[in-house]
């Protein structure tokens, strides 16, 4: 089935798109933010487009030579945007970077009071619930609650930058966190924040030990079964760097079981939730990430960073989808169970996936680019069906994403030097698919 494609931005400049929620809950506006490229941190400002009229509005402009990017909205009214926001007035020794870059929200309709979302405070004692670095590619909670994101510590960049390692991070309504400013950095933030994942510098070989949590994905609308009939109410997926018994880096699904109290967030455990000056900070107390899978042993193991992918859970919760080659060196989707058990091949298609994807929300497809066309991949069959002819020149391969009504379908083309928005409609009877 090939459908029509609509280009919904024209501008001679760059719109690029988060890999996920960045459909207002209507499916009538979408969100961009206006970088470049994708090898510099330099948009000025967070936009939308209406699909109907074409139509962009400003929401957000940096200004005191700040820049901004990577916006997602939330998936309830009133409207929250959240976007990475660099430092103001960046200079030669503070510049944006990974640990140099926070999160901010807007509400509608106060798009000029822009709110920072996680607390910074370097100087010890540091503040329980503030970060001592940069979080970066915030997403809600598919109920609007709570937020998680990638982090990299400030404090142990400036003592060892090889311990300066990317985790997962986890922002709460609990209470807004203010700092005693003791250096003209730092600042206060809305939200409680605490890190949820582990790792270590130097993983044991063949251990589950990890050096680096990225790529993470909410678990469910509404979290998921465990194995002994639970309900976890919130949990979080991510891809871990493990190292082999033979040395290699082999990066694999984790997941961790979040407290479903948000008090619970302030429990501190063996180590403290702040860090020390020469340790990352530790997640709260219970909170334990759980390995899903074991790949070493293939002849290609390991979930693929190219495409670079973020994982996806069912909207039931059952299962996450992640990417990794086949026998023949082919990039496929593959399905874990949530809360444990053998992985299985999803696609066995003679074209590798060559983005990221998103899962609808009535758990029957995932989308993503194969074949330099938008394809539709149908979760009970593992049928992939092409939705866009193929193209010279494929789609952008950071984000494919469904719209909440699970109509349409947002992505990117780079046309004549420029990244613009595009989008298609499904039908609503599809026949005569198109397999890839």
């Amino acid at each position: 089935m090939i459908v029509r494609q609509k280009q919904l931005t024209f501008a001679k400049r760059s719109h690029q798109l988060t890999n996920i929620n960045v459909w207002t809950p209507d499916s009538q506006w979408i969100l961009f933010d206006t970088r470049p490229d994708q090898a510099q941190f330099l948009g000025k400002t967070i936009e939308r487009v209406n699909i109907v009229t074409g139509h962009t509005e400003l929401i957000y402009q940096a200004s005191e030579n700040a820049h901004v990017g990577v916006v997602t909205v939330s998936p309830e009214y009133p409207l929250r945007y959240v976007f990475i926001h660099g430092p103001e007035n960046p200079d030669q020794n503070w510049h944006y970077d990974f640990h140099h870059r926070r999160g901010v929200i807007i509400t509608e309709p106060q798009r000029s009071q822009a709110v920072t979302l996680d607390a910074f405070d370097i100087t010890p004692p540091y503040t329980i619930g503030a970060l001592r670095g940069g979080s970066h590619v915030h997403v809600f909670s598919p109920d609007g609650s709570r937020i998680s994101f990638t982090y990299n510590d400030h404090v142990l960049h400036e003592y060892d930058a090889r311990l300066n390692l990317r985790n997962i991070g986890v922002a709460v309504p609990l209470s807004p966190v203010n700092i005693i400013k003791q250096h003209p950095r730092e600042y206060s933030g809305s939200h409680f924040c605490v890190l949820v994942s582990k790792t270590v510098a130097n993983p044991e070989r063949g251990s589950n030990q990890i050096s680096r949590a990225y790529e993470e994905t909410w678990i469910g609308t509404r979290g998921y079964w465990t194995q002994d009939q639970h309900h976890q109410r919130w949990a979080i997926a991510f891809i871990g760097d493990t190292w082999s018994s033979n040395g290699d880096k082999v990066p694999e699904i984790f997941i961790v079981d979040l407290p479903e109290e948000l008090t619970d967030f302030q429990c501190e455990g063996p180590e403290p939730l702040t860090g020390t000056e020469i340790s990352l900070p530790a997640p709260p107390a219970g909170v334990q990430q759980r390995r899903l899978t074991y790949t070493s042993h293939r002849r290609y193991p390991g979930v693929v960073n190219i495409p670079r992918h973020w994982v996806r859970s069912s909207p039931d919760g059952q299962f996450i989808a992640f990417l990794m080659r086949d026998d023949q060196g082919i990039v496929q989707v593959w399905l874990v169970p949530s809360a444990g058990g053998d992985y299985r091949q999803l696609t066995f298609s003679s074209y590798s996936v060559q983005s990221a994807f998103s899962w609808s929300n009535n758990g029957r497809f995932l989308t993503f680019v194969m074949d330099n066309s938008i394809v539709l991949c149908h979760v009970n069959e593992g049928i992939v069906e092409r939705l866009t002819e193929r193209t010279v020149i494929p789609p952008c391969p950071e984000a494919v994403v469904f719209s909440p009504d699970d109509k349409k379908i947002a992505f990117m083309r780079d046309i004549d030097g420029y990244r613009q928005i595009f989008y298609v409609e499904l039908a609503d009877n599809p026949d005569n698919k198109e397999k890839v």
